[in-house]
């Protein structure tokens, strides 16, 4: 990775040789915010979702940073040539930039722009469907009214060091429930699951990111006039499934073919096989994902 070119404030330069601050306050206090997506032909899908979600908790935390979508497209197009790629995994993130050795009253008015690159995963095999593995760590609280795709993660690396503790759910999600024991969403990823012909998700009381594909699949089900409930749903609700998936923005929508308690008791979905709704839903983003 580090032998990868990347934009650090609008100009490329080789992973290993930029530099931020040690009193960048990213560094110093977490505050900074990033976005992931990645392309198809080289154009990068839903940026636009992306940036607005970002410049919003940008605001949020009084960071000056208001994204050019024109100029971050460029930078997306010159990472992919520079790096010999036709298609690529993009984080952009924004960190707060210096200030004092302490907490500020002021807004943040030089932040810091790095976009990262780096190669897709390799697509699962078969039906591509992936086990769900329940945690005891559960989902915190954010730190203001919703979660912001922030900088602090100490949450989903705690969840993802129980996860490697269970040596059953090798290749698994783990699966956060909230302070409530209502079921929230992956480590990376938010949960949708089909129960008597509803579409159902977690709302976003639970604690969860608002996720961009998470946004996407609930709008083209209803374009469908597929029913799409959010609400409040305990463990037991993803037993009596009839089909579940998951969604991030790199991922897409991958189908969840095993449940696993923490004790390692499994339970098949569908029979393991892929849903007529996710595969409509599926068939639907690769569409939506289909180069001009």
């Amino acid at each position: 990775m580090l032998k990868m070119k990347i934009a650090m404030n609008g100009a490329l330069c080789a992973a290993d040789t930029a530099v931020i601050s040690v009193y960048d306050h990213g560094f110093l206090y977490g505050m900074g915010l990033f976005e992931t997506f990645r392309t198809y032909g080289g154009q990068p899908f839903l940026l636009e979702e992306h940036l607005q979600r970002l410049a919003e908790g940008c605001r949020e935390l009084s960071i000056a940073y208001e994204p050019d979508i024109g100029r971050i497209e460029t930078l997306v197009t010159q990472l992919l040539s520079v790096n010999g790629m036709e298609d690529a995994y993009f984080r952009l993130s924004v960190s707060a930039g210096v200030d004092v050795l302490g907490l500020p009253g002021e807004e943040y008015g030089k932040p810091a722009e790095i976009i990262y690159i780096k190669s897709l995963p390799v697509p699962a095999t078969g039906n591509g469907g992936k086990a769900l593995q329940l945690l005891a760590t559960r989902r915190n609280t954010p730190e203001g009214e919703t979660r912001l795709k922030s900088f602090h993660y100490m949450n989903a690396i705690n969840g993802k060091r129980e996860l490697d503790r269970y040596p059953w759910a090798q290749g698994a999600e783990g699966l956060f429930l909230d302070d409530c024991g209502f079921v929230a969403e992956g480590i990376v990823s938010n949960v949708f699951f089909v129960q008597e012909g509803v579409l159902r998700t977690p709302a976003l009381d639970t604690c969860i990111l608002p996720g961009i594909t998470r946004d996407w699949v609930i709008q083209a089900a209803s374009a469908q006039g597929i029913p799409v409930e959010e609400g409040f749903y305990p463990w037991e609700a993803l037993l009596e499934a009839e089909e579940i998936f998951l969604t991030n923005s790199v991922a897409e929508i991958v189908p969840v073919n095993r449940l696993f308690d923490n004790d390692g008791n499994v339970q098949t979905v569908a029979d393991g096989k892929i849903g007529a709704v996710t595969e409509k839903l599926k068939e639907l983003y690769r569409e939506a994902t289909q180069p001009d």
